[in-house]
């Protein structure tokens, strides 16, 4: 099955993700089919926190593509931030 899901990036202690969409048998870090865009949960005054393709989701998702719970809720906060 294909998901959508975070991969972990960054140093120790300072995490960044990459939102991705891989196969899910594949390991957290491993290879991706496509990447859709970050999240940084620690972006602090005029850093992006949140940069996601929505078209691309929803073409992923047409496809049958899961979110994880996570990347779902980050999808919904892109979408409130870009209408």
């Amino acid at each position: 099955m294909v998901s959508i899901r975070l991969s972990r990036g960054g140093s120790k202690n300072r995490p960044f993700y990459h939102v991705v969409v891989t196969d899910s048998r594949n390991s957290r870090d491993g290879n991706y089919i496509e990447r859709l865009g970050f999240f940084n949960p620690i972006a602090r005054g005029n850093e992006q926190r949140l940069q996601l393709d929505v078209e691309r989701v929803a073409h992923w998702q047409s496809h049958g593509a899961q979110p994880t719970d996570r990347v779902a809720r980050l999808i919904k906060d892109a979408k409130k931030v870009a209408a």
